[in-house]
């Protein structure tokens, strides 16, 4: 749990909490993915239940040139796999749910 409370922790501690009671509670279906090196070398893990998908990846540089995985180029990921998160179009449904045009003057046409 310590490894990923570390990803639960950027979210608003309720949040947080209900997400970790989620996870404890499907710990039985949870499993950890290792590859790469240990001490100072680049590694990646992944974390899946039936709750939550994580992912750590250290990858080759972009901006430093760094041709190989790197400790100074990390990619993260966390998901809800049964959340209906995956492949949403969430911006979609934020606009269906929120008006985000300019209030109308009373002098426009309609």
């Amino acid at each position: 749990m310590t490894t990923l409370g570390v990803h639960l922790g950027w979210a608003r501690p309720d949040h947080a909490a209900v997400r970790a009671a989620q996870v404890r509670a499907q710990l039985g279906e949870t499993w950890f993915s290792w590859l790469g090196g240990t001490v100072g070398e680049p590694f990646y893990y992944r974390i899946h239940s039936p709750v939550v998908l994580v992912e750590l990846d250290q990858q080759p540089g972009v901006v430093l040139d760094i041709p190989e995985p790197s400790r100074h180029h990390i990619h993260t990921i966390i998901r809800t796999p049964n959340g209906g998160d995956y492949g949403a179009d969430l911006l979609a449904r934020h606009h269906a749910r929120f008006s985000h045009s300019p209030p109308r003057a009373a002098s426009d046409p309609v």
